[in-house]
């Protein structure tokens, strides 16, 4: 199939029968496509380079792909990851140097290039590297951790965004404007507002967005004068309700998770509520947020309330009780008491640091008086000798340095440092008063 014909095909979707032919006619993404920008320049020059287009999905990978290939004279071959293996990878070489014999470039566009696997990329690798195939890959998902580093660096990462609202209001204006290859034969009138609606709908993806379009021509209503009307009260069989679904274990799984955490951590429960539901309407497991909330409840909350942690705990099982629907609003319980409560990360520095300085001492011994004796043979052996029963001391607290639990033979270390926020203020008051009593019960030993 040649896909750059021209002629009109109506049993096409209207998203790929609009897909732009030149560059001029290209929208969105002018920090690449603009005036002087890296792939115009490419265009003006007829030189395409092994680039990685990284963006979401209908923002024009493809389309861009198919105008470099077609405006610089090279003949392409279009493979997908999820299809092609190792067989399909050289027969494209092969057909590559054929072409490069009669004097032809070859641009191979590997869509979804992430899926391939380590041995494809190799099979691929010394043809890019010798210049026999010009790469072009697109992916949604981050290169740097799915192509392997020697594949990378012979190609250049360009990342493509979702688009605008305008932008793809604009997609929508021309494909009810194109009588060769949208709608414009059926002379379709929008109501103000619906290709926003629209727009707003397909959240930034162009191909979305026109079959959206497409869906709701079938319901216009024909005008006495000519032509159809296109009216909002159509778009609710269309667009109904919206989940925005996304790859569980793509980057937008993650990004969402990590506005969450961060919404949270910056006392903001608006945005976190926001985000929970994003990533929940998009598919996401509930389960997933109550526990990125528990981790939060230590790592950020800490004791500047220690009742953050038991109540995660309560919504998790509120979730598990309930079911989903009436679950999910103690998670958002707990997302709102944690983002309003005070801030602490003392306890998630103090456990790296412990680590870090338990990690340095692999001779570390525990002193003989907090050891057990269970025997007669340990106690003579002097475990458990000297140890003193905090509650049977003043204040329960065995106070003096000599009784800190602490390896004698390590210098001493203070790992854990209460902030002034919430409870831990109190938590350091606490502290201060216990040095005190350590303090005098050393002056009164010297």
């Amino acid at each position: 199939m040649d896909l750059f014909a021209s002629e009109r095909d109506d049993d096409a979707p209207l998203a790929w029968r609009m897909r732009p032919r030149r560059l001029d006619d290209y929208v969105g993404q002018q920090a690449l496509v603009g005036p002087g920008k890296p792939l115009r320049r490419m265009v003006e020059s007829g030189v395409v380079r092994s680039m990685i287009l990284w963006g979401p999905p209908g923002t024009g990978k493809t389309t861009l792909a198919e105008i470099l290939a077609a405006e610089s004279g090279a003949c392409l071959e279009h493979l997908s990851a999820v299809m092609a293996g190792v067989k399909e990878i050289r027969a494209a070489v092969e057909r590559a140097r054929a072409q490069q014999s009669r004097g032809m470039a070859t641009l191979l566009f590997l869509d979804e290039i992430h899926r391939l696997n380590k041995s494809q990329q190799d099979a691929l690798l010394p043809h890019v590297e010798s210049g026999l195939l010009t790469l072009i890959g697109a992916t949604t998902e981050n290169p740097s951790f799915e192509v392997n580093s020697a594949l990378l660096s012979r190609a250049r990462v360009h990342v493509l965004t979702s688009l605008s609202e305008e932008e793809l209001v604009e997609v929508l204006q021309r494909a009810l404007a194109d009588e060769a290859r949208g709608l414009g034969m059926r002379r379709i009138h929008a109501e103000e507002g619906v290709l926003g609606v629209l727009a707003r709908a397909a959240a930034g993806d162009a191909r979305r967005a026109l079959g959206l379009l497409e869906s709701a021509c079938d319901f216009t209503q024909a005008n006495p004068e000519g032509g159809e009307t296109l009216r909002r009260e159509a778009l609710e069989a269309v667009i109904g309700h919206q989940a925005s679904a996304f790859d569980k274990q793509g980057d937008h799984f993650y990004d969402l998770l990590s506005a969450i955490h961060k919404s949270v951590r910056s006392s903001r429960p608006d945005a976190a509520l926001l985000y929970m539901a994003r990533f929940i309407q998009g598919g996401g497991d509930p389960l997933d947020v109550i526990r990125r909330l528990t981790a939060i409840a230590s790592e950020d909350v800490g004791n500047a309330d220690p009742r953050a942690l038991p109540l995660v705990m309560a919504a998790w099982d509120a979730y598990l009780r309930l079911g989903d629907y009436e679950g999910q609003r103690a998670i958002a319980h707990a997302a709102i008491h944690l983002a309003v409560a005070p801030k602490s990360n003392a306890i998630d520095r103090a456990w790296h640091q412990a680590k870090a300085f338990a990690a340095g001492q692999p001779q570390l011994e525990v002193p003989t008086y907090l050891r057990n004796a269970p025997t007669k043979l340990m106690e003579s052996l002097g475990h458990g000798q000297g140890y003193r029963y905090a509650h049977n001391e003043p204040h329960g607290y065995p106070a003096g340095s000599g009784h800190d639990c602490w390896p004698e033979e390590l210098p001493r270390q203070r790992f854990y440092r209460p902030t002034e926020f919430g409870q831990e203020k109190r938590y350091a008051q606490i502290m201060a008063w216990r040095e005190q009593l350590d303090a005098e019960a050393d002056e009164g030993d010297e």
